[in-house]
């Protein structure tokens, strides 16, 4: 099985760097959803706290040491807590929260454990948000392309299990309605917007977890497919351009 602390160990800067933000409009929505002004939150897979911190105060979950390391020096101590956990063994008391959150990490639980523990952390009528958004953004048509050939790339030259997340993205809302373990599961789609230039395209790229694995495996970037990406990148982004973002929530609710 692929492990993501594994994968992500020694990149965490580089992942804090270029990763993006979730929209703070997330917030908004699941707090409508939970009924709670002031939730407690716990934030599965927190990384180096760039969604956690969208929260006036949460409990981050982490299992790798690098990206906890990151989240302590985020983080104010006085509103939030890093803990080193998974999302299916939080250590967390039962009932401690009103909502939990996974940005970006859903794809890495093992949902047959993974769900019974969110579950369990939940309180009635608690609300799991995972969001994720999708891969690139609109920057430019010809940088789409170049994206669109760099991932084609990368899936020929990945191959076998432990080069790829365990579960598919597209089927988190599936799975969530499955567990038979929350009275109600949809999604939703939210935007953001940022910035970046070709640099930030390349890291964002070299972020992605299998471009991570070859990295870690020897492979150059004309190997994985980076130099071409970088190419067209340093072309159309040689200064900083509006990047645009779709980002997906599910949110499944716990039974009252």
């Amino acid at each position: 099985m692929t492990d993501s602390a594994e994968r992500f160990a020694g990149f965490a800067e580089l992942y804090d760097r270029a990763r993006p933000k979730p929209p703070a409009e997330i917030v908004e929505l699941v707090r409508q959803w939970v009924g709670v002004e002031d939730p407690d939150v716990v934030d599965l897979g927190a990384g180096t706290g760039g969604a956690t911190l969208l929260w006036d105060r949460a409990i981050a979950v982490e299992p790798s040491a690098d990206m906890r390391e990151l989240a302590h020096q985020r983080l104010d101590p006085a509103r939030f807590q890093v803990v080193d956990g998974t999302a299916e063994a939080t250590g967390l008391p039962a009932g401690c929260a009103d909502v939990v959150t996974a940005s970006q990490a859903l794809h890495w639980f093992d949902p047959d454990t993974a769900f019974p523990e969110i579950a369990r952390i939940l309180r009635p009528g608690g609300v799991f948000a995972a969001f994720d958004c999708d891969w690139p953004p609109a920057v430019d048509w010809e940088v789409d392309a170049g994206w669109a050939e760099f991932e084609e790339h990368l899936r020929g030259v990945e191959h076998g299990p432990d080069l790829q997340p365990p579960k598919a993205k597209s089927e988190h809302v599936e799975r969530l309605r499955a567990s038979g373990l929350f009275e109600h599961v949809t999604e939703i789609c939210l935007h953001a917007k940022e910035s970046g230039d070709a640099r930030r395209l390349y890291e964002l790229a070299l972020s992605q977890s299998g471009s991570m694995a070859l990295r870690k495996a020897g492979y150059s970037d004309e190997q994985i497919g980076l130099d071409k990406l970088h190419e067209v990148a340093n072309r159309r982004l040689p200064v900083v351009k509006t990047w645009w973002w779709t980002y997906r929530v599910r949110l499944a609710v716990t039974s009252r």
